[in-house]
This record gives structure tokens, C-alpha cells and sequence, in this order.
């Protein structure tokens, strides 16, 4: 069982100091973060004491700031788009010494189940994440098994490696679609995942690609990155736009990256008959309603990706061979004292805010 399913806390010393304490991010209430003090200690044998340089604010963490996150309710730790540097190691990690860079993998499967077994631990019977069971990546300190953990290319700065999470769900979601040369795609979002879906679909060379958002600043660095079309979601009809510039047919592919039913219906309706929908976003209404006739009408499908599984190592190679730039979606740089301030950017829909990064040092 891995050391955290009980609790990450039974941990009591550091350097021979006993009961070292240390600041954790947590939002306590709607809208709310505090620091709480956290207990840091002796290391299992195979964990990793990594000391903190960067993590990214990730959707999943707004939704907990809101309080409306499905699977984590308040009071909740925050932060699980993690890079830093080897602090310490147990006595019998063998893949990293002291001073490595690293990025952490921050789900926590069982290693049990039949899904497990079969090598699909994102689907995990047990799954969870390490923020789900009280550890933050907010923080000078983080505790990870070795097996989670992946060395950051030299190339590579702190605050980009804090991005291969969010790369890497991205990179699961578009290897699950099965894009060819030449297919069109859709994307709906213009948050971090919807981006870099686009960065890597520009990267496959396909058909043309669209992508439907909601805010100016982004839209325009999506047309930076790749897609031949943007549309204001708010302001037109993405879809009829869409279908105006397909000759009414559509799109091969669609990506839902927002988590809301009006973009879950239009990942469908842009879709040209055959074609097929990603659905990655985190829905905070456990219940939607759809049109679905148009599965048999136009013999769509939908298909599901959660999260990420053996897809870190792929989204490393695309960072070390700078076939994607995860720095270009960095809006802005914040000390860790300074992520209150950090959560409320994304929330403000007038800031240029898309990726923020919280310093550690």
C-alpha cells in the first residue's frame, strides 16, 4: 500500500530536527486560501523528498477554490502540477540522488485492481491523486514515490516542468482520438488543456483546426499557435461558423475542454458524421442534458479521457525536442505568499491570466 493511503503526515523528522513543520496551501472555504502548518518527517524507503521550485494553478484547483470540485471537498489541499529538486531520498531509491531535477506524476493508483494489472492505472478502481489525500504541491516540501517521478530535460526551466501535467492529460486526449494527416479538429476551450490540445494537434499536421473560447487574449494566442479559426463562444455561434467553413459538414474530430453542457452539445454538433468527441473537461454539475438522437442520426461517438497513463515520458520528449513550448501558455510568475492573489487572475475574466505559476524560492 503506498505510503500516503493512510496519511502523508506520519512522517516526523528532517536533517535530525524532529517534527520540522512547514506552510501547506489550502483553500478552506469558497474563495479562500490558507496556510496550514504540516508535520514533515523520516522517509519511506522508496520516497523522494523533493524540495519545491514551481507548481502550476490547474483547473482542478480552481474548482476546489470555488468549492464546486467534485471529488475534493472542503477543506481541501491544493497544487499537483509539480517540478523541484531532490532533497532526500529513502534507502532504497535507485533512480535518483540528491540534486536532480524532477516532475512529479501526482495520481496514486493501487497497483491491485484488474485495470492496474492490465496497465491502465489512470482507470484505476481506487484511483486517487495526491491533493485528494492531503498533500499540496503549494509548499516548500512534497513527498513522492520514485516511481512517480520523472527527470526534468536540462533544457527545461522549473516553471515550464510544472506544466507537464496538464501536457500530459493533454497528450492522452489526443492519442485516445486516433487523428490522422489530414483530419479537421475542433477544439472547445481556451484554458491551458484546450491549448495545448492544439499545440499538439498543430504538431501532427492535420486538416484544419478551429477552436471556440471565451476570452480575446487567448483566442488570439491560439491563432498564434495554430488554429485557423477562432470564434468568441460568447459572442457567435461557434458551430454555425464552424460548419459554414467545412461546406456544412463539420469536423472529424472535437475536444471538449471546458466541463459545461453547452460545449458538450457543440463538440457533438460540429462534428462531421463518423466523427468523434473527446470529452476531458471536469464537470461541476453531476447531471446534463443531451440531444441523443444525434449519436444514431450522424453515428457519432463520444469518447472519454481520464487523465493520463504512461504519457508523462511522451510529453518530457516533446518539451526536450521543443516540438511543444509549454512556456508560451505562462501569463504570470507569483511567490508562493502570493497565491491567493494567483487564484483570483483566473478567476477575473477581464485579466490576460491563463497559466499561472507559483515560484517557490
Amino acid at each position: 500500500m503506498p505510503y500516503w493511503a493512510n496519511s502523508w503526515l506520519k512522517i516526523n523528522s528532517l536533517e535530525g530536527r524532529m517534527n520540522k513543520t512547514f506552510p501547506m496551501a489550502v483553500v478552506a472555504a469558497p474563495g479562500k486560501v490558507e496556510f496550514r502548518e504540516q508535520v514533515l518527517g523520516q522517509l519511506h524507503d522508496h520516497d523522494v523528498l523533493i524540495r519545491m521550485k514551481a507548481a502550476a494553478i490547474c483547473g482542478s484547483d480552481l474548482h476546489i477554490f470555488k468549492g464546486r470540485h467534485p471529488s475534493a471537498p472542503l477543506p481541501a489541499a491544493v497544487g499537483h502540477e509539480l517540478a523541484g529538486r531532490v532533497e532526500r531520498v529513502g534507502g532504497q531509491v535507485s533512480r535518483f540522488r540528491e540534486g536532480d531535477r524532477v516532475v512529479v506524476e501526482p495520481v496514486i493508483a493501487c497497483g491491485k485492481c484488474e485495470f492496474c494489472l492490465s496497465g491502465r492505472y489512470n482507470l484505476c478502481s481506487n484511483i486517487s491523486f495526491q491533493y485528494r489525500r492531503g498533500q499540496g504541491g503549494f509548499a516548500p516540501y512534497f513527498i513522492c514515490d520514485e516511481s512517480r517521478l520523472y527527470p526534468l530535460p536540462a533544457n527545461a526551466t522549473y516553471e515550464e516542468g510544472a506544466l507537464v501535467e496538464p501536457l500530459s492529460v493533454a497528450v492522452h486526449a489526443v492519442n485516445k482520438a486516433g487523428i490522422r494527416f489530414g483530419n479537421t479538429v475542433t477544439i472547445f476551450g481556451d484554458g491551458a488543456i484546450g491549448l495545448f490540445v492544439l499545440m499538439l494537434v498543430d504538431n501532427l499536421g492535420p486538416g484544419d483546426t478551429f477552436l471556440a473560447g471565451a476570452r480575446a487574449d487567448r483566442l488570439a494566442l491560439a491563432t498564434a499557435l495554430g488554429a485557423i479559426h477562432v470564434f468568441d463562444n460568447l459572442q457567435e455561434d461557434a458551430v454555425a461558423g464552424i460548419l459554414a467553413q467545412t461546406s456544412g459538414l463539420g469536423t472529424d474530430f472535437s475536444f471538449e475542454a471546458v466541463g459545461l453542457q453547452k460545449t458538450l452539445q457543440q463538440s457533438l454538433d460540429v462534428l462531421k458524421k463518423g466523427g468523434t468527441a473527446v470529452l476531458l473537461g471536469i464537470f461541476e454539475e453531476p447531471k446534463i442534458t443531451l440531444a441523443p438522437n444525434l449519436f444514431i442520426q450522424k453515428e457519432i461517438s463520444l469518447v472519454g479521457s481520464q487523465g493520463y497513463c504512461r504519457d508523462f515520458q511522451a510529453a518530457l520528449k516533446l518539451m526536450e525536442k521543443k516540438r511543444v513550448q509549454p512556456g508560451r501558455l505562462i501569463s504570470h510568475v507569483l511567490p508562493l505568499d502570493s497565491l491567493q492573489e494567483g487564484f483570483e487572475l483566473l478567476m477575473d475574466e477581464k485579466t490576460d491570466a491563463i497559466k499561472v505559476v507559483i515560484k517557490m524560492d
